[in-house]
């Protein structure tokens, strides 16, 4: 472990939650800015949740531009500094593997340990507050369904599954739009809850199905979860479950409102008398009940209608996987000129 010099200026705090503190950065060197999460690691579900986050970005051998990019994880312990590698033999960082492995702070709780993740800067905020700002824009719904098709095929194409989409998590980047290019960068954030899902078997070289990679513990947000995470038995199509919440209520502009921030949320929900009910929670007691896709006459064409509809099937098996999803999002961006009209 070495001391080092700043390599960034920290500007302004832009986010602050459970996980820690973001800031706007430069690199001092080039002045380009960056996005900078500080995560203390104070608490075993902190530590957790860094090293799920760094584990899935780090281990992406490829850029893809709708995919929050890692410039870097630094590890610091009261004043020195050391970047952060995977399967690194550093005693520092061996210590935050076997905290999360054990569920216990096993390093000196009197010194201050903390992640520094360096990545992309967002200047447009979150999928929320920039649709909810605006008003309805076909061209936007277009951009953004591809977009989120293109990142989803991606990541399970590097064996990622994502465990928490929601519009909280995918960021807007409009610094590169110009004349040829209107609408924003989304990018795809907040790793701390996926899953890399490690090859086995004879042929440790063959690609891992994600769509057979079973997982069991139950985590995400209610509202976008599927009814077979909610039963703790799930597999990447929980990913384009909660995709589709994600584009119905996108093309509809269904929300909710969160009960604790009071914010307003991009969501689809089913109504049983006065109260809203997740539409996964709802299909886990009632796999046959039909969805009322579209909620308004003429917000999209039948084909969308269908998709959407797949996505949201019941049982898992019934929903594309993310490589025909990306494909059939550009057949009906591309093909229907009417696709929601």
């Amino acid at each position: 472990m070495v001391s080092s010099q700043p390599k960034y200026d920290l500007i302004r705090e832009v986010g602050r939650g459970s996980y820690g503190v973001v800031y706007e950065a430069v690199i001092r060197k080039t002045s380009t800015r960056v996005a900078v999460k500080k995560i203390r690691c104070h608490a075993p579900e902190n530590v957790e949740l860094a090293l799920r986050e760094f584990w899935a970005l780090s281990s992406i051998q490829s850029q893809h531009p709708n995919v929050i990019h890692l410039e870097e994880c630094i590890l610091q312990k009261d004043g020195m500094v050391q970047r952060m590698s995977h399967g690194s033999s550093s005693s520092l960082y061996l210590q935050l593997v076997e905290t999360s492995l054990k569920g216990e702070i096993v390093f000196d709780p009197r010194s201050a340990y903390y992640l520094w993740f360096v990545m992309d800067f967002c200047d447009g905020g979150d999928m929320n507050e920039y649709l909810l700002s605006r008003k309805p824009s076909r061209k936007t719904n277009t951009s953004f369904m591809l977009q989120l098709g293109s990142a989803l095929a991606f990541l399970h194409k590097n064996q990622i599954i994502h465990r928490d989409l929601k519009p909280d998590n995918i960021l807007i980047s409009q610094t590169r739009m110009d004349a040829s290019n209107l609408e924003p960068t989304l990018k795809v954030a907040d790793f701390g809850l996926s899953k890399v899902c490690s090859t086995s078997g004879l042929n440790p070289e063959e690609p891992v199905n994600v769509n057979k990679c079973f997982l069991s513990t139950a985590c995400g947000t209610d509202f976008y979860m599927a009814p077979e995470v909610w039963e703790g038995h799930y597999t990447a199509k929980a990913d384009i479950f909660a995709l589709g919440i994600i584009i119905w209520a996108m093309l509809e502009r269904i929300t909710i409102v969160d009960t604790e921030t009071k914010k307003e949320l991009l969501g689809s929900y089913v109504k049983q008398g006065t109260e809203i009910v997740p539409v996964g929670e709802a299909l886990l007691e009632n796999p046959k009940m039909e969805l009322l896709i579209p909620v308004k006459k003429k917000s999209m064409n039948a084909r969308m209608k269908q998709l959407i509809k797949e996505m949201l099937a019941a049982n898992p098996q019934d929903r594309p996987d993310a490589f025909e999803l990306e494909l059939r999002l550009v057949q009906i961006a591309f093909k229907d000129t009417n696709w929601d009209t």
